[in-house]
């Protein structure tokens, strides 16, 4: 605002569409490492929308019509890539096996597709 004072509440938290929740859920606690906070649903047998969180990291996948968009980019900064590419590699997943891009935008990346096809991008920061 003009006066210096800032109205926002938090950082943007990212809605990521889902369509195999059991897969996608997985895919983000087993393999990725984030856990599941919460779940909302309007009735048992209507969508998912669900919240996920790793340290600082807080990110919605919503299985409703019109949320998010398949093929969303996510930029997401960590102190150390080739740490959390080793991790990966230690998971060993299915359908996922990243490696390290040290030279991309931004600094050392480690990129992951989620089974909805999202692309996470994990940019070293200097601390």
């Amino acid at each position: 605002m003009a006066d210096g004072t800032d109205d926002f509440g938090g950082p943007a938290v990212p809605v990521l569409r889902m369509f195999d929740r059991a897969a996608t859920v997985a895919f983000y606690t087993d393999y990725l490492g984030f856990a599941l906070e919460w779940e909302h649903r309007f009735a048992p047998e209507l969508p998912a929308y669900e919240q996920v969180r790793r340290g600082g990291v807080v990110l919605h996948l919503s299985e409703h019509y019109g949320d998010g968009s398949p093929n969303t980019v996510v930029w997401i900064p960590v102190r150390d890539a080739a740490a959390l590419q080793a991790e990966l590699a230690a998971h060993r997943h299915p359908r996922s096996r990243p490696g390290i891009d040290p030279d991309a935008p931004g600094g050392p990346t480690v990129t992951v597709i989620d089974p909805s096809g999202n692309e996470l991008r994990f940019a070293q920061v200097d601390p």
